[in-house]
């Protein structure tokens, strides 16, 4: 399992800007954000929407090329890599969670967490994503298709997913937004759960008060700019 040291900083943002071009003419997404995350922290990332929550999750996953700045992942900058290499880093440090799930629907529970396994070259990625299963709960569930869960159960394979390759930094963008407030509680201790057995450092971005107070610390975005941190 790969893990930074205890108190070693996971996450450097350093006056991050983040510009998008649209038929209007260029737009200022993120406007300077810096900050330091450390290793097992979490974050609630919270705001209104558009404020640049969704977008500063692309940016620290690579996924999002920034306009200006410096983004440091364990020490190591992940400018300037090409998208074959910002790939294979995200592959083997970053787990990512989206709001409407984002699994094949051609694969089934257990092929959905051992895809990331395989293409990490894990060995025995089934044996780990039923490992997995049983983690998340739904080992009876291993050969249903996404079509034959319900939205909670999905989820649950997502997260399953996520943490399938024991990645240091899990982002999560609004994890319950499509679920009711049971199911949406019972995906918030189970992430939780999940983050303190990998000592994971997990951002989640997320409108919902309860989950953002679950966090270590609760940072506030407005018009692309950090507005509040607690410490």
């Amino acid at each position: 399992m790969k893990t930074f040291a205890p108190n070693q900083l996971a996450l450097n943002l350093n006056n991050i800007h983040l510009e998008l071009n649209s038929l209007a003419g260029s737009v200022q997404i993120l406007k300077g954000i810096s900050m330091k995350i450390h290793a097992g922290e979490t974050i609630g990332l919270i705001g209104a929407s558009g404020s640049g929550k969704t977008s500063l999750l692309m940016v620290i996953a690579g996924l999002e090329a920034i306009s200006k700045g410096l983004i440091e992942i364990n020490g190591k900058s992940i400018l300037n890599k090409n998208e074959d290499q910002l790939a294979l880093f995200r592959r083997h440090n970053i787990g990512i969670i989206f709001q409407n799930f984002h699994l094949v629907p051609t694969m089934t529970a257990i092929e959905n967490i051992a895809l990331p396994l395989e293409f990490s070259g894990i060995r025995q990625p089934f044996k780990i994503a039923a490992e997995q299963l049983d983690l998340v709960g739904l080992s009876a569930r291993a050969q249903h298709y996404p079509g034959q869960l319900s939205g909670g159960e999905q989820q649950r394979i997502a997260v399953a997913r996520a943490f399938s390759t024991s990645p240091p930094i899990l982002l999560a963008d609004e994890p319950t937004g499509s679920l009711d407030k049971i199911t949406g509680n019972e995906i918030t201790d189970l992430l939780f759960n999940l983050q303190n057995k990998y000592k994971t450092t997990m951002i989640i971005v997320t409108h919902s008060p309860e989950l953002a107070s679950r966090c270590k610390r609760i940072i506030s975005l407005e018009n692309g700019k950090v507005s509040t941190s607690n410490v």
